[in-house]
C-alpha cells in the first residue's frame, strides 16, 4: 500500500495550482494518422489504410509541459524547433492551450522532431521519424541558458533528454550548475548517450531497460532493480533514483534515509504506453512543488501513469480522472 488518500491527493493538486516548473528537453510533435484496412496493395505486399481522422499532440519535453499545465501549473518550455510547418503546428498547438512559449528557439535548417504513427483498424502499422541528432550550437546552448537566467520564479526544473541533440554535456554541466547556484531542484528523465552527465540533482528517473543497459546487468529481480538503484545513487549523487518498471509499477530509492519502496502499477487496461514516461515526471515535479514527500509524489505520479496508459496515444493527465484512480486504488 503506498499510503496515498484521496484527500491528500487533492490537497496536492491544489497546493501546486499555479505554479511555475520550466522543462527543459527535446520537444516533438507526435502526429497520428488512424483508418481503416480492406485489401493488400497491388505494388507490395503492405496493407492500404483509407485515412479516417489525422491528429497532431504534444511530444517529448511539450508532452512534459503539457501534463504541468493540464495539472494547474505554469510551465516553462525550454527547447528548440525548426522553421518548418511541424514547428508551426507545435506553436499553435502550445498556444491553443496558453502555455508559455517564449523559451522555445526556432533552428534555421534543423527540423522539428516528428514522431508519425500510421493506424489501421486500431493496429500500429509503422512509425516514421523526422530528426536530426547532431548537437545544437554553442549559440543556441548561450540561448538557452538566458532563458533559464532570466526565469526568476520557478521551483524546479524537469529536464528531460530523448537524445535529440539539445542536451550536450557541456549544456548540461552549466544548467545544473546555475541550477544549484540558485537552489532549485532538478528532476531528469535520461536517456543512453548523458546517462552519468547528472550528477547531484534531486530525481533520477529512468527506465528498467535504460538502467541495464547502462550499468550492464540485468534488472530481472527485486535484489537486481535494489541494487542497481543503490549503484546509481551513488555514482551520481543524487538524492533519490526512481526506476519505472513497466507492469510492475515503480521502485524508489531516497539516499538520505535509505528507504526503498516498491511501488505496485495501478492501470486496469494498458491501451498505449506512449509518453507515460513523461507522465510520470511531470507528476513527481507538480507534487513536489506542492510539498509532497517523494514518497507521495512517486505514488501519485503511478497513479497517473496508470491513468495514461489506459488511453490511446500521448496524452496528458486530468486531475478529475487522477483523483478517480487514487479513490478506486488506494
Amino acid at each position: 500500500m503506498d499510503g496515498l488518500t484521496v484527500e491528500r491527493a487533492q490537497e496536492l493538486l491544489e497546493q501546486c495550482r499555479g505554479r511555475q516548473v520550466a522543462v527543459l528537453g527535446d520537444i516533438m510533435l507526435d502526429r497520428y494518422f488512424w483508418g481503416s484496412v480492406t485489401r493488400i496493395s497491388p505494388e507490395a505486399p503492405v496493407p492500404v489504410v483509407d485515412l479516417e481522422e489525422e491528429q497532431a499532440r504534444l511530444g517529448g519535453a511539450a508532452n512534459v509541459a503539457h501534463n504541468l499545465h493540464t495539472l494547474g501549473l505554469k510551465p516553462l518550455l525550454i527547447g528548440v524547433i525548426g522553421e518548418d510547418a511541424a514547428g508551426q503546428m507545435l506553436l499553435e498547438l502550445l498556444q491553443q492551450l496558453g502555455c508559455r512559449t517564449d523559451g522555445i528557439l526556432r533552428q534555421l535548417g534543423r527540423p522539428t522532431t516528428e514522431k508519425i504513427r500510421i493506424l489501421g483498424n486500431h493496429q500500429h502499422l509503422v512509425r516514421v521519424d523526422r530528426e536530426v541528432r547532431t548537437p545544437v550550437n554553442s549559440t543556441v546552448a548561450a540561448q538557452v541558458m538566458r532563458v533559464l537566467e532570466e526565469a526568476e520564479d520557478i521551483e524546479a526544473l524537469v529536464i528531460e533528454d530523448y537524445n535529440k541533440g539539445l542536451l550536450t554535456p557541456e549544456l548540461i554541466a552549466a544548467v545544473l550548475q546555475l541550477m544549484r547556484h540558485r537552489g532549485i531542484p532538478v528532476l531528469v528523465d535520461p536517456k543512453q548517450e548523458n546517462f552519468f552527465a547528472y550528477a547531484g540533482v534531486r530525481l533520477f528517473k529512468p527506465n528498467r531497460r535504460e538502467v541495464a543497459q547502462a550499468l550492464q546487468q540485468p534488472l530481472q529481480t527485486r535484489e537486481d532493480i535494489q541494487r542497481a538503484a543503490i549503484q546509481l545513487q551513488e555514482r551520481l549523487q543524487c538524492a533519490a533514483v526512481l526506476i519505472t518498471l513497466g507492469e510492475q509499477g515503480m521502485f524508489l530509492y531516497e539516499a538520505t534515509d535509505g528507504r526503498q519502496s516498491f511501488i505496485p502499477a495501478r492501470a486496469r487496461h494498458v491501451a498505449d504506453v506512449s509518453g507515460a514516461g513523461d507522465t510520470v515526471i511531470a507528476t513527481v515535479a507538480a507534487a513536489l512543488v506542492a510539498g509532497a514527500t517523494l514518497r507521495e509524489a512517486a505514488a501519485l505520479a503511478n497513479f497517473a501513469a496508470g491513468v495514461v496508459c489506459a488511453q490511446p496515444g500521448v496524452v496528458p493527465v486530468e486531475p478529475k480522472a487522477l483523483l478517480e484512480a487514487v479513490a478506486q486504488g488506494g
